[in-house]
């Protein structure tokens, strides 16, 4: 299948009236399945609480697309140690992270897309390890967050 323009056109409108402000589209065609595989877009005030894939342990791409995005790596505690802005103009395509390590992603720009790539299979009940240092999905103090965040690292 190609990525294309009609192809995103529909997911990046679809982010747009996501109350999560972000969708993807999975080319993988069942949960189970050992390699998942999707397009990932995401508005710029979508957040993704920090979170770790471990217990069954995952590793987790990100190549982007188009748009811009940061990507945050966190200690156990939750103090920042790596960072990076995946954006063509940089020079930065993609970023890799492995099993049991604590990330977080924020779009820079709207309608941004990643082609995002994780060991499977997809269980909600175990797929992520949330961060307990970090704010919910859904808190009210989420988005100040991710503006905390890029305050540090932009």
């Amino acid at each position: 299948m190609i990525i294309n323009d009609q192809l995103l056109k529909p997911v990046i409108l679809e982010s747009k009236n996501n109350d999560r402000r972000r969708k993807n589209y999975n080319f993988h065609k069942e949960m189970e399945d050992p390699l998942q595989r999707m397009i990932n877009v995401l508005q710029p005030d979508s957040y993704v609480q920090p979170h770790k894939h471990e217990n069954p342990d995952k590793r987790e791409a990100f190549i982007i697309l188009k748009g811009r995005l940061l990507v945050i790596i966190f200690s156990a505690e939750g103090e920042i140690t790596e960072s990076a802005i995946l954006d063509h103009s940089l020079g930065n395509y993609g970023y890799d992270i492995d099993a049991g390590v604590f990330h977080s992603i924020i779009a820079l720009e709207a309608d941004t897309v990643v082609y995002e790539v994780k060991d499977g299979p997809y269980f909600p009940l175990d797929d992520k390890n949330f961060a307990t240092w970090a704010p919910k999905e859904g808190d009210m103090d989420a988005l100040s967050y991710n503006e905390k965040l890029k305050k540090l690292l932009l």
